[in-house]
């Protein structure tokens, strides 16, 4: 590049620009890399996004409704509705599966699926809960999120990661999951923590954390120190086995019955149970 042709006052900004377009080095001589491994990443990580479910309705700015009792790919029984499962009050959002008819059959259940109208793409994601009171089989509750390219790409190529999933059959027992082309439930190959144990899932508010960057998903209860699970970025990485470097959205809901957590059958005297949400945040790393 020649700068004969520009003012002299033109010539630092122009080699300001070169030497960023560059990846240059700082005054000090070293070169800008951000390290997502480094042990203090995620100490710098600002809350960007936040639902702490205060006041006494859910923010339609924040959430919307999925409805339909169509068994939602797993034959599971319940009918999801609007506003009549969902309630907030003192701090917390109250997701509720009531028995509706006689029983053992779809569309006898109702609950609710919510979905953020917000997607994200990286960050450390928290969402704090307490799991339905544990009296018996047939719920399967899940704070999850889904590829928001979902209504084109089908599941399971948009990408779904099971922050937390819950059977009451195999009460005090979490789960973290991701599912992609390359692994996935339906073919056997789901990447998954296995069984967690949990000895007051039912009874206590618990973070369930996903740590989400470029190269890996890790998930955590409680504290950042306290991973479960964690899915390294395989070394010859595509859209079928990482299918985790776009946009996702969150979903929360309680399911009943299903290939999963109808697995030992519904009780019918479980209901109504409720799960509880305290907050869910999104803090990221600026870049």
């Amino acid at each position: 590049m020649t700068f004969k042709k520009y003012p002299l006052y033109v010539i630092p900004i122009l080699l300001y620009f070169l030497f960023v377009s560059c990846g240059g080095e700082t005054e000090k001589g070293k070169k800008i890399i951000i390290d997502v491994n480094a042990v203090d990443y995620w100490d710098n990580a600002e809350l960007v996004w936040s639902d702490e479910f205060d006041g006494t309705r859910l923010s339609t700015e924040n959430w919307s409704f999925e409805t339909g009792q169509h068994g939602w790919g797993n034959n599971e029984w319940q009918n999801y509705v609007a506003d009549d499962n969902v309630e907030v009050s003192n701090g917390t959002l109250k997701i509720t599966a009531k028995k509706v008819g006689d029983g053992q059959e779809v569309g006898d259940y109702t609950s609710t699926r919510l979905n953020s109208i917000k997607d994200f793409t990286y960050g450390k994601m928290e969402i704090r809960a307490k799991l339905p009171d544990h009296r018996g089989n047939g719920l399967w509750p899940a704070l999850w999120m889904l590829g928001s390219s979902v209504s084109t790409d089908g599941w399971p190529a948009c990408g779904e990661i099971d922050i937390m999933e819950y059977v009451s059959y195999d009460p005090n027992i979490v789960h973290f999951t991701i599912h992609s082309t390359s692994n996935n439930h339906v073919d056997g190959t789901q990447a998954s923590s296995g069984p967690i144990r949990l000895e007051t899932a039912e009874e206590e508010f618990h973070t369930y954390g996903l740590l989400w960057s470029e190269e890996y998903l890790k998930f955590y209860i409680d504290t950042m120190d306290n991973i479960q699970f964690t899915f390294q970025r395989p070394k010859e990485f595509n859209a079928n086995n990482w299918p985790f470097s776009k946009p996702f959205y969150f979903l929360m809901n309680i399911a009943v019955g299903g290939n999963w957590g109808g697995n030992e059958g519904v009780d019918d005297t479980i209901f109504p149970a409720v799960m509880e949400v305290d907050f869910v945040r999104v803090y990221q790393v600026k870049q």
